[in-house]
């Protein structure tokens, strides 16, 4: 069985990340983000959402491991800063429901969805450049980059919540990471 950990990087909606990769049939668990990485075994990643940057432990540790990594809105501004993007503030801010454009239909994590998605997403930081190798998988009117893919790397990213009832096709995301962490 497929198991993808999640690294808790204090978001409000960590334990809903988890509840969706196991109502999947995923062995998951929650690992807190001051867990060193080299104690984790997992077949991929997830690093949650969170509050802010000041809190992500080791976080940082989980992109050297030799799995695919999934960030979700913080954990995806988590990869940018790493891999040398940029992450700033939004012109948005809080939560809301937007409508994000899928311009990769070929990605591997947010292709598959339809075009147009309404989805839940909090726009107070976003990543506002692309770390190279990196291509921009989403878009909206009001964030350049609503999702982000580098499959030479496994590391992916969405700026949104696909773990919330508020997010179209939220489950499919998570079953596609799935897909990608078995076949890599």
């Amino acid at each position: 069985m497929t198991r993808i950990v999640v690294i808790d990087l204090h978001g409000q909606f960590t334990h809903l990340e988890r509840r969706a990769l196991r109502d999947i049939g995923v062995d998951t668990e929650i690992v807190s983000a001051d867990a060193p990485a080299g104690e984790v075994e997992a077949d991929g990643i997830v690093l949650s959402g969170g509050p802010d940057m000041d809190r992500v432990g080791n976080a940082p540790d989980y992109l050297d491991l030799d799995v695919p990594v999934f960030g979700i809105c913080l954990g995806m501004q988590l990869i940018a800063t790493e891999c040398g993007g940029a992450v700033g503030g939004g012109d948005y801010g809080g939560y809301a429901d937007v409508d994000v454009e899928i311009v990769d239909d070929e990605d591997p994590l947010v292709g598959s969805l339809a075009p147009e998605t309404r989805v839940w997403a909090s726009h107070a930081d976003e990543v506002k450049e692309l770390p190279e190798g990196f291509t921009r998988a989403a878009t909206s009117d009001v964030c350049g980059i609503e999702a982000m893919s580098n499959p030479e790397t496994d590391r992916y990213g969405v700026q949104w919540h696909p773990e919330v009832a508020h997010t179209e096709r939220g489950e499919e995301v998570f079953e596609n990471f799935v897909d990608i962490c078995e076949s890599a």
